[in-house]
């Protein structure tokens, strides 16, 4: 993607999506490996995530409509009104054979790019790992009885792995990375390059999460939300892009089995405390928020409603 070729004045962002950041946020720092009791060396694979690939054999793995998996460019992402100044390439996952992510890249890409699909095979089956651990640690952060419900939740559950490539732009404070958002889906977890780019909105202005080396940034999304009638909030976000710097990052989100509903445990709805949110399953919150939705501050809100409605279709 060339920059020099893109006029600005058609593409237009909003000005409050676009306000610089007002310091640094203060990111409590956790070590999972006495939890973890296990070797965390597999997420390094990440390293050779980096090889770049041509033009050409980024078309092979064009993204058709209707499928997850594929690579985009420039602004044809969900964000299309806040600049989307950025390629990816998404893949969905599945624990278990067949190995999904390595299949599609190979039957794009040819067999001499197998190296490719072997290691992002891996990367998602380790990043599927810990957040089945995370998953644990949420329970146990809320008191359940039983530790283990979400774990077990989404064990048969799924997963979107996305590279994002952010290029340099001329004009950054008039471009966007990817625009304000809340994550629809469960757990998000990031592993970002030492380039400044990820800040998520807090007490009322944008603030920077400064690349730690050696750390991964997980986040709620509002799925994830609503699994826990509330008491975990979804982060709401936006990635910048810089003038010369090239920026490098790999998301894994964490999704439940498309039919299954999205119930929190009994335990947090006794007593006083109301359900929150309708039940409903993830292939009506995808349904939602690929209709033409612009995922926001107030998805979950607005889903509920839409839910509500006469409209949706099961």
């Amino acid at each position: 993607m060339n920059s020099s070729d893109v006029n600005f004045a058609q593409l237009q962002s909003q000005q409050k999506d676009v306000l610089p950041s007002e310091g640094d946020l203060d990111l409590p720092i956790i070590d999972l490996s006495g939890f973890l009791n296990g070797d965390e060396a597999e997420t390094q694979l990440a390293a050779k995530a980096r090889a770049c690939l041509s033009k050409d054999e980024k078309l092979k793995a064009y993204r058709t409509p209707g499928n997850i998996s594929g690579y985009t460019a420039g602004h044809s992402q969900r964000f299309s009104s806040n600049l989307p100044w950025n390629e990816t390439l998404t893949l969905a996952f599945k624990n278990g054979p067949p190995k999904v992510v390595e299949k599609f890249l190979t039957s794009r890409l040819g067999d001499d790019r197998q190296g490719i699909g072997q290691v992002f095979q891996e990367f998602c089956e380790a990043m599927n790992s810990l957040t089945l651990e995370l998953m644990e640690l949420l329970g146990i952060s809320m008191g359940l009885k039983d530790r283990t419900y979400y774990r077990r939740f989404f064990e048969d559950g799924n997963a979107i792995f996305r590279c994002n490539y952010y290029p340099p732009c001329k004009q950054p404070d008039k471009a966007l990375g990817v625009g304000p958002h809340n994550d629809p889906t469960a757990i998000t977890v990031l592993l970002q390059d030492d380039v400044v780019g990820l800040e998520v909105f807090a007490g009322g202005k944008w603030q920077t999460v400064r690349p730690r080396p050696g750390a991964l940034v997980v986040n709620v999304g509002d799925t994830f939300m609503a699994l826990s009638n509330g008491n975990y909030k979804s982060c709401f976000h936006r990635a910048v892009v810089k003038m010369e710097k090239v920026r490098r990052s790999l998301v894994f989100f964490s999704c439940p089995r498309e039919d299954k509903l999205i119930v929190p445990p009994p335990q947090l709805v006794e007593g006083e405390a109301s359900r929150k949110y309708p039940d409903f399953t993830w292939a009506q919150l995808q349904r939602f928020t690929q209709s033409g939705y612009r995922v926001d501050n107030n998805t979950l809100q607005n889903f509920s409603s839409w839910l509500a409605s006469d409209s949706p279709k099961n």
